[in-house]
């Protein structure tokens, strides 16, 4: 008899426990002052356990390579520190990666926002001509 699938891979829940341990090792344990305001985005292991590819943003644009740099050179205390809080034969390598998805939909958003705007400057410049053309009408009819 088969045994029903749950809804995740063992690798989906591990993925997300080195993201909680991640983000909470960067926000408290990491006492270098070149890493700012970092997020853990999300976290990919290799079906062997023995990578993971941790994707991050940062608040400020402008320290995103030193932030990189920060990250590659705690990248070993960080991997340390993960192997004594979760248990697993092998702890993963971290590869650190910047997200480029939320500076690309903040982006998308701009763009969208602007053609908005644009779009309701055109309609209420538009009302005002019909409005004007229609007032002319009723005034040659009378």
């Amino acid at each position: 008899m088969a045994k029903a699938r749950k809804g995740f891979s063992r690798s989906d829940r591990i993925a997300e426990q080195i993201q909680r341990e991640l983000a909470e090792l960067v926000r408290t344990g990491l006492k270098d002052p070149r890493v700012g305001w970092i997020t853990i985005t999300a976290v990919q292991v290799t079906r062997d356990y023995s990578h993971a590819k941790v994707f991050y943003t940062v608040m400020d644009e402008k320290t995103r390579e030193v932030s990189q740099e920060a990250l590659d050179h705690s990248a070993g205390f960080l991997r340390s520190e993960l192997g004594r809080s979760i248990k697993m034969f092998t702890t993963p390598q971290l590869h650190f990666v910047y997200d480029e998805s939320v500076s690309r939909g903040m982006h998308m958003t701009s763009l969208i926002n602007q053609v908005a705007r644009e779009d309701a400057e055109k309609f209420s410049a538009g009302e005002g001509e019909s409005a004007t053309a229609t007032q002319e009408q009723e005034g040659s009819e009378e």
